[in-house]
């Protein structure tokens, strides 16, 4: 994972980086992020188009074009390292028209309730606007 921002009560939001974090973002918040990052990734290195077509040069750039392509997937963290939130927004972090911006809790639940400072603070890490009438996609 990499480090993205502070937010406030000593919560650390971070960037999931590669399968392995996300398959252990879904495991500590019991959801599926795995899934729809896999999703994402694949259609990401699909839409990839090789700068040379020597087969031992091929895939040289495909990990930049990943993470410009890609949305980006993020974990909230307290102190301890536990997992209080996750995060999907747009690739490189900008507006995208019609793009689905995703913010949860542990199962699914309402982030907001406890954690709207440190999404507040992610939110202007970025530039974004993430309300929870956006962004969590449960609505109760």
């Amino acid at each position: 994972m990499k480090y993205v921002c502070d937010a406030p009560e000593g919560k650390t939001w971070f960037r999931i980086e590669i399968e392995a974090e996300a398959e252990t973002e879904s495991q500590l918040m019991r959801h599926a992020v795995e899934k729809y990052f896999r999703r994402e990734r694949a259609k990401a290195v699909h839409s990839y188009t090789p700068a040379s077509s020597v087969s031992i040069e091929r895939d040289i750039g495909l990990e930049a074009h990943v993470q410009r392509a890609m949305p980006i997937f993020l974990t909230l963290r307290d102190r301890e390292g536990n997992g209080l939130a996750t995060a999907m927004l747009p690739p490189g972090g900008r507006e995208t028209p019609g793009f689905q911006k995703i913010i949860v809790g542990v199962e699914n639940t309402d982030p907001y309730v406890e954690h709207e400072p440190a999404i507040k603070a992610l939110a202007r890490h970025f530039g974004l606007v993430l309300e929870r009438a956006s962004c969590f996609p449960y609505r109760r």
